[in-house]
């Protein structure tokens, strides 16, 4: 963004610090999903052990999202900011000398820890230092930009990497950590000390959703082989640990979640979309790296190259979608964007053994089209309307459904493909794929049917106060 753009030098060094992290994120997870197989080469994990590399990470992410959200209103932006990401930049190279599954487990558990309070600090910094309206759009969407660049890069560079060797992934992001930590010292200001007067942290709220998320997310993930009653069971036991979550977040004095929050229509709809796509998107790529290297025998950078395209969205989130919202609104924005997902994962569903990459890439430039229409105006919907005091709460609850859309996204194709898959033969591997790939296309669907009710909902009453304030302060109007 330019000076033109009315942003001074702080404001310009602020947001190029925050999309490092952002981008630090993007590369951080599209260099692993690249390296999933070398990395089961190497340390001989079944599938189920696999996801769960995926899995830990987004797991931990999601599951302590809204208390890291919570922890940047209570205790400062930028001392969450520095100092998780400080925790990211071990934690990153200690996955790099895991010697069994276990171990790396553990530390991509923790690296995502990390980013759960990493990242809505850095998000709710940017939503108090710009003024709601065009700036913190623009500002946004950049920003959601340079996380789709991110993965654009990870792709390339985790194939690159991993033909190296696949620790190389886990050890390039400590060194780019250390840039940002080092210009986040620098540019990122301390803001006023938060007033922290008879308030405190939820701890048995957040120990009680991270509970409900984990078990829940590793109750759909046992379903294939671990029989019914385990399953129902595991899923059950997520469902009372949500409960009891709720329970206490309504009789707290100082909730880790204010339940009234739920009561902004358009918050809930961007939030239960986010969660559908994000799921779709994560279960999506993971099956498409498996088909490629384990089946086609694809290598590492070949499934990178093959993949690139759908990076198109770093290129279109901060040029094409900021004109689409200013024309037709975020909700008409993130609708086409969910179709396009749709559409992505319905071409691929009838994936034959040989399909070369000219049969695959509409798929893959559909996905890239839908991320960059939907992405962005999701984190615009999600934190519009929100005061100041609660946006920390309001960006973790926006990556909490993102994150643990991912996790039960990746579970859910794992335990279809593993269940529909009755040998480990070319043709029966093919047919896990094409059960699993089901997952997806059921998500995506759902996700649009959601965001079409909120702009039925829209057309049918009058717009809310917020987003009135919104497009009073624009030359055409950006609502949802």
């Amino acid at each position: 963004m330019s000076a033109s753009d009315g942003l001074n030098a702080r404001k310009r060094g602020i947001l190029l610090v925050l999309c490092g992290a952002i981008f630090l994120e993007g590369i951080d997870v599209a260099m692993l999903n690249v390296a999933l197989p070398a990395i089961r080469a190497d340390l001989g994990l079944p599938t189920g052990e696999l996801q769960w590399v995926m899995s830990a990470y987004v797991l931990g992410y999601g599951g302590f999202m809204l208390l890291g959200g919570r922890a940047a209103d209570l205790f400062g932006r930028r001392r969450m900011f520095v100092f998780w990401l400080a925790v990211f930049l071990l934690f990153s190279g200690l996955g790099g000398i895991a010697t069994e599954g276990w171990m790396l487990i553990a530390a991509r558990f923790v690296t995502g820890v990390a980013a759960a309070f990493m990242t809505p600090a850095g998000l709710s910094v940017i939503t108090t230092s710009f003024a709601e309206g065009p700036e913190r759009n623009k500002a946004l969407l950049v920003y959601s930009g340079t996380a789709a660049g991110g993965f654009t890069v990870g792709l390339v560079t985790g194939g690159l990497l991993t033909a190296v060797d696949w620790r190389w992934v886990f050890f390039a992001p400590v060194a780019l950590s250390f840039l940002i930590l080092v210009a986040a010292l620098v540019f990122v200001p301390e803001s006023a000390r938060p007033d922290r007067s008879g308030k405190h942290v939820d701890t048995a709220g957040a120990l009680t959703v991270t509970a409900a998320l984990v078990l829940i997310v590793l109750g759909v993930e046992r379903a294939a082989h671990a029989g019914a009653a385990v399953s129902v069971g595991t899923l059950l036991a997520g469902v009372a640990f949500l409960v009891a979550f709720l329970v206490i977040e309504r009789r707290s004095a100082d909730p880790l979640v204010r339940l009234d929050v739920f009561r902004n229509g358009s918050l809930v709809r961007a939030n239960l979309s986010a969660m559908l796509f994000s799921a779709g998107f994560f279960g999506f790529q993971f099956l498409v790296v498996l088909y490629l290297q384990e089946l086609r025998g694809w290598s590492a950078l070949q499934t990178s190259f093959a993949m690139l395209v759908i990076g198109i969205d770093a290129i279109l989130s901060p040029t094409l979608t900021p004109r689409l919202v200013d024309r037709f609104g975020n909700a008409k924005v993130i609708l086409g964007g969910l179709l396009l997902a749709v559409l992505s994962y319905g071409l691929f569903l009838p994936v034959g053994a040989d399909w070369s990459y000219a049969v695959m890439f509409p798929s893959l430039i559909a996905l890239g089209l839908a991320f960059s229409l939907a992405y962005g105006p999701l984190t615009i919907v999600a934190t519009e309307g929100v005061p100041e005091e609660e946006q920390g709460l309001a960006g973790g609850l926006l990556y909490t459904a993102f994150q643990f859309g991912a996790a039960l996204g990746l579970s859910a194709v794992t335990a279809v493909s593993a269940a529909a898959t009755r040998a480990q033969t070319p043709a029966a591997l093919l047919d896990g794929y094409r059960a699993g790939l089901l997952v997806p296309f059921v998500a995506a669907a759902l996700a649009a049917a959601v965001s079409a009710f909120g702009l039925r909902f829209r057309r049918g009453g009058a717009p809310p106060a917020a987003v009135k304030a919104v497009a009073g302060h624009m030359g055409s109007p950006v609502s949802h």
